[in-house]
C-alpha cells in the first residue's frame, strides 16, 4: 500500500504551535488540494489529536484514527484503530484501498517513518513562521529523499514532493 505523507507547515518547519492548534492558518489553496487528494485516495490516517482538531470528520473519504481510548464515540466515516500500523494498513489493502494519505501529527509521521512505510511526503511551505510548535517528526531520524516536483500553488506557498528512499 502507497503511503503519501501530506502536510502543511511554516517556513521553519513547524506543523502546529501545539496538539490543540487548528489547522485555520494554511491557504486556501492547500486545503484544496488537501481535500481533493483524500477524497481521490479514499482515506486519510491520523493520529486522535490531529482529528480532535476538526470541528467533525472529514466527509466523503474514511478518516482512519489511531487512538488509546477505551471507548471512542461512533463517529460515521471514522475508523479507530490501535495498535500496529502495519496491521492497520494490511486491514485497509483488504478492504481495497491501493493508497492512504498520512495527515499527522508529529507521533503518527514519526512512527510511520521509522517503521519505513512512508513513500512519498507531501510538504506544503506556507509563509508563516511559529518559532515554537509541533515539527514534521520527533526524535532522531536519518531519512534520504529525492525530489520529485515543486509546485507553487499561490503568490507564496509552495508544494514540494519528495520520494523517500528506502
Amino acid at each position: 500500500m502507497k503511503i503519501i505523507l501530506m502536510m502543511a507547515m511554516t517556513a521553519d518547519g513547524k506543523i502546529a504551535k501545539n496538539s490543540d492548534h487548528f489547522p485555520d492558518w494554511t491557504s486556501k489553496e492547500d486545503k484544496k488540494m488537501f481535500m481533493r487528494v483524500t477524497k481521490e485516495v479514499g482515506v486519510v490516517i491520523m493520529g486522535d489529536k490531529t482529528f480532535f482538531t476538526f470541528p467533525k470528520a472529514l466527509p466523503e473519504r474514511l478518516n482512519v484514527v489511531f487512538t488509546l481510548e477505551k471507548d471512542p464515540p461512533e463517529t460515521e466515516n471514522v475508523k479507530w484503530v490501535t495498535g500496529e500500523p502495519e496491521k492497520v494498513l494490511a486491514e485497509l489493502e483488504k478492504e481495497g484501498y491501493k493508497s492512504a494519505i498520512l495527515g499527522g501529527g508529529t507521533y503518527m509521521n514519526t512512527q510511520f517513518l521509522e517503521r519505513k512505510l512512508i513513500d512519498e511526503i507531501w510538504l506544503t511551505i506556507e509563509p508563516k513562521i511559529f518559532g515554537d510548535g509541533l515539527g514534521l517528526f520527533g526524535g532522531d531520524t536519518n531519512v534520504d529523499l529525492k525530489l520529485l516536483n515543486v509546485e507553487k500553488i499561490n503568490d507564496d506557498a509552495v508544494v514540494v514532493k519528495y520520494q523517500v528512499l528506502k
